[in-house]
């Protein structure tokens, strides 16, 4: 594994960058069909970003423009420290011995985020959906805690290249599907997507999208998708054997596997009903979280007798 100055903070970003345009691109074209073509579907996120960046920036009254544009901005910061962590092949740009910890609470941040994108703009949609965030962060986050945890046991260690590494012989995916689900689950979660956009919900004016405009909307819808992807990239890593497979050099096999995991969530995006935070509270509380605490408790049994 190779983590230096070359394959540094630039180069994943770079990743990430095309990752997202990717995201977007995909999760038009596989938008339910119209009577727009196929290109013109595929070229409908350059034309709304170019029509954001023109787009004058909304006024709000006694907003607090600081803590506002923070919310607006961190989640695509953390969407890069994320993805900081994930290998590509034999590369990475940092490569901790925490780095499945690392990945969680870089999760944990955005509840902070979030709520201050809703909080800070001093509108009343606005802090509803941040509420919103909030409450569904207490539905996902435990059960995706321990749907890290199986890999890392199953490897024996919290550094993500040693989970791949883990993974030769037979992908994580194939004896832990109830924590890749959850994972993916929790991934859709915190980037505010698909059955979980309820805090961005049309009920609310689009809640945490209410009042951003111009280059404000361009950044938060930005780091939705590169949360998405950075989450579907960490799921190769941890579930689906990273960079290993035939022919191919091992960085690409990693780029394929995450745009294809891409596209499959934003295909489920528009074709899932939305949850309310409190049925997702119920459902990760009382059936979500004790199945991934019997996929834990197997995985460690399968660790101890295979030690």
């Amino acid at each position: 594994m190779t983590a230096g100055p070359w394959w540094g903070a630039l180069p994943a970003a770079g990743v990430l960058l095309g990752l997202t345009v990717a995201g977007a691109v995909l999760d038009a074209v596989l938008a339910p069909a119209g009577v727009e073509s196929l290109r013109g579907r595929a070229g409908r996120p350059l034309w709304e970003a170019a029509r954001l960046l023109r787009q004058r920036r909304r006024r709000i009254l006694a907003a607090d423009l600081l803590l506002w544009r923070l919310g607006l901005a961190v989640p695509l910061v953390v969407a890069l420290l994320m993805v900081a962590v994930v290998p590509f092949g034999d590369r990475v740009a940092a490569d901790p011995s925490v780095g499945v910890v690392w990945f969680n609470a870089m999760d944990v941040l955005l509840w902070a985020a979030v709520w201050l994108a809703g909080w800070g703009a001093n509108s009343v949609y606005g802090l509803v959906g941040g509420y919103r965030f909030l409450a569904q962060a207490l539905g996902y986050e435990l059960p995706l805690m321990f749907a890290l945890t199986a890999p890392a046991v199953a490897a024996g260690s919290l550094r993500v290249a040693d989970v791949v590494a883990a993974q030769r012989g037979l992908w994580f995916v194939v004896w832990m599907p109830v924590a890749f689900l959850v994972f993916i689950a929790a991934v859709s979660a915190f980037s505010v997507s698909g059955p979980f956009s309820y805090p961005s919900g049309r009920d609310i004016a689009g809640g945490i999208l209410a009042e951003p405009s111009g280059v404000d909307r361009l950044v938060l819808l930005t780091g939705r998708y590169a949360l998405l992807a950075a989450g579907a990239a960490m799921a190769v890593a941890l579930f689906l054997g990273g960079g290993a497979g035939p022919l191919l050099p091992g960085w690409l096999w990693s780029l394929l596997k995450t745009v294809a995991l891409l596209a499959c969530l934003v295909a489920l995006r528009r074709r899932m009903p939305v949850l309310r935070a409190d049925r997702t509270m119920r459902l990760a509380w009382l059936v979500v979280l004790p199945a991934t605490l019997a996929q834990v408790l197997v995985v460690a049994v399968v660790a101890v007798k295979g030690a």
